[in-house]
């Protein structure tokens, strides 16, 4: 059974560690998001159109809102060091960085010194260390990897910044996806309130956003269900039902294909730092 070692969510975002025994779905998150190899087996990555190996000598970088999935050998465990890394701390505390922490490729070979950011924090994770000391650790690592990422690329083309969300019929249903998150959304009747077929507004919403309507809306909800888990009493069932699950247990499927692990186990492990914000 996938389990949560260690969480820590702060000013950056998220970090975990994770034991995962299970495949995790295509998935999407809104921040910048690292996944290192720890111990265990291989496994891989699938990011965009790259199948990526994470092992003791490679890691995966996920652009925001980047489809992926996570794949284990299915026998034995593998522990897992992940980022979720938020565009703007990492802007804000970067002068070199150009926008919203897009990384240049998803495959990255391991240097010297990413390998000595990973065993560093690693250990702070499993310590609970102060925040202060883990931040000027993870901005480095994050560092480390944005520029490895892009290394050998064009520099027109990595200070490209990318005109997302433009389409009005695409900003009309992301409200309506927002507003209506605690609801069974139709895809059909989203299209039809913006006014195109479901096909086209398919096409149009991935093209815009690079990912599907529903990836889009599983995000949303699960940042919803860790805001939950984290800052109120709310029982699991309830945060299911405010989220318009039918029961508890089509909720942890859900979480767990998504998030890795159960949402029990999440909220078992997780803390919170004094400088952490709101997900959503």
């Amino acid at each position: 059974m996938s389990q949560a070692i260690s969480v820590c969510h702060g000013e950056f975002g998220r970090a975990a560690l994770y034991r995962l025994d299970k495949d995790i779905i295509t998935h999407a998150h809104r921040e910048g998001h690292l996944i290192f190899y720890v111990d265990g087996p291989n496994a891989t990555c699938i990011s965009g159109k790259e199948n990526c190996v994470v092992d003791n000598e490679h890691a995966v970088a996920v652009s925001p809102w980047e489809p992926h999935s996570y794949h284990t050998d299915g026998k034995d465990p593998q522990i897992c060091l992940v980022l979720y890394i938020k565009p703007m701390w990492f802007l804000e505390n970067s002068s070199s960085a150009e926008f919203a922490l897009k990384f240049g490729r998803p495959d990255l070979t391991l240097n010297d010194e990413i390998k000595g950011y990973l065993n560093r924090l690693t250990c702070l994770l499993l310590d609970h260390e102060e925040e202060v000391r883990f931040d000027s650790l993870l901005f480095g690592l994050t560092k480390e990897c944005f520029d490895l990422s892009w290394a050998g690329a064009d520099e027109d083309y990595r200070g490209q910044i990318y005109d997302r969300f433009s389409d009005f019929r695409v900003r009309r249903s992301l409200r309506l996806i927002q507003e209506n998150m605690g609801e069974d959304v139709e895809m059909e009747e989203l299209a039809r309130n913006v006014g195109l077929s479901r096909p086209h507004f398919f096409k149009l919403f991935k093209q815009y956003t690079g990912v599907t309507p529903n990836v889009y809306m599983n995000t949303l909800r699960s940042e919803r269900a860790i805001e939950e888990l984290l800052n109120s009493n709310k029982t699991v069932t309830d945060i299911a039902f405010d989220l318009g699950f039918s029961s508890q247990a089509s909720f942890t499927r859900f979480f767990s294909s998504n998030v890795g692990i159960a949402p029990s186990e999440y909220r078992r492990v997780a803390h919170v730092s004094n400088g952490a914000f709101p997900m959503m």
